[in-house]
């Protein structure tokens, strides 16, 4: 992985130095990791002017943990761990590359407070700082194959500790407590952790979009709607069902799932190399509105997954840009009717061309309405 690292970093080398800056300076956790293998607790990465790295450094305000959670640094790289525990290493930072002779600094402006960007000017006058302008995330927008058998494995382990949770006795427990063993289920599995907060809704809570589980019960005759996901090596996934209990689904379930259905299948199905973001989501968004669920339905139907939950593409109408090939993303309308409940059906799906295939589903628990 040392080869693949220093050719990231040599890539966005590449581009501070077209852009006219002599160093960069990368802030925002998960970019830190994709460039560094590591992104201990505010920690920064330092790029200099020179092909291979050799001015390159991880600065962090204490050594590296070596948790699962922060990945494990780059070993061609150099650590450097601050005197005072303290201090800023985005600071520290800055001054190291005052020190090496840099005259101007590419900075992530969009994950800089104001107060740190003042910080950085305060202690190296001298150094021009310029913008970044989401150069890394440009960078993760394509997925390497190490990175998807990543999102792959993190999918099979939702996948698994979803359908340990539909084996067993659902009636009579709260939200809450399925979350929680949800969430158990994917450590236990082989998870980091939780990709992002566990979301099961029941009865009229079903369906909704980043529900946080409460205590009401699970029913007969409800709507179990959960959305979960895995971290797996940093890489997060995506996944949503939606079940009835305890007996023959109602026809107005029916109805409404097999609606949510056919818009999911279809915002699948545009998953194309060169597809336009925005027509993805009419796709499906065309399906729920010509049933005349146009109304408070979700800003986007899905986006982009990687080592952030919630990364571009946007999947929406106003979305700008086209998809590539080797591109994550999730699939996930829903439709929610208030005191009555609704459905959710989410998957992460990796965009390939129709010659490989067409898209890779990588959730593949059931879609079909399963009486629990």
């Amino acid at each position: 992985m040392s080869e693949v690292y220093a050719a990231r970093r040599d890539r966005l080398r590449e581009r501070a130095t077209a852009g006219g800056s002599a160093a960069a300076l990368v802030s925002r956790p998960a970019n830190v990791r994709y460039l560094a293998g590591a992104a201990p607790r505010g920690a920064v990465l330092l790029l200099g002017r020179e092909p291979g790295g050799g001015g390159d450094a991880l600065l962090c305000a204490s050594p590296p943990s070596g948790q699962i959670a922060e990945g494990r640094a780059d070993e061609s790289l150099r650590v450097q761990v601050l005197a005072a525990p303290a201090g800023d290493p985005a600071v520290a930072a800055a001054d190291v590359a005052a020190a090496q002779g840099a005259d101007s600094l590419a900075v992530e402006e969009h994950d800089l407070t104001v107060s740190r960007h003042r910080a950085l000017a305060s202690v190296a006058p001298r150094l021009h700082l310029t913008d970044l302008n989401r150069a890394v995330e440009q960078l993760r927008f394509v997925k390497d194959e190490e990175e998807i058998s990543c999102l792959r494995m993190a999918a099979e382990i939702a996948d698994q500790a979803l359908g340990e949770l539909l084996e067993s006795i659902l009636v009579g427990r709260t939200e809450r407590h399925l979350a929680l063993e949800l969430e158990r289920r994917l450590v236990d599995h082989g998870a980091d952790g939780p990709a992002f907060p566990t979301s099961v809704g029941t009865g009229p809570n079903s369906g909704r979009g980043g529900h946080r589980p409460t205590d009401r019960r699970v029913e007969e005759g409800d709507f179990l709607s959960v959305c979960l996901g895995a971290t797996y090596r940093g890489y997060r996934c995506e996944i949503g069902r939606t079940f009835v209990i305890g007996t023959t689904p109602a026809d107005w379930q029916i109805e409404l799932y097999d609606l949510v259905f056919a818009a999911q299948r279809a915002g699948r199905e545009s998953l194309v190399p060169g597809a336009e973001c925005r027509e993805v989501d009419r796709a499906a968004r065309h399906v729920l509105v010509s049933a005349g669920y146009g109304d408070g339905l979700a800003q986007l139907t899905g986006h982009g997954v990687g080592l952030e939950i919630d990364e571009d593409p946007q999947l929406a109408p106003a979305a700008m840009g086209k998809l590539d090939a080797c591109v994550p993303v999730t699939v996930e309308p829903g439709v929610h009717l208030p005191g009555r409940g609704g459905v959710r059906i989410d998957d992460t799906l990796v965009v390939r061309p129709e010659a490989d295939g067409g898209p890779e589903l990588l959730t593949i628990t059931t879609k079909e309405l399963l009486a629990l």
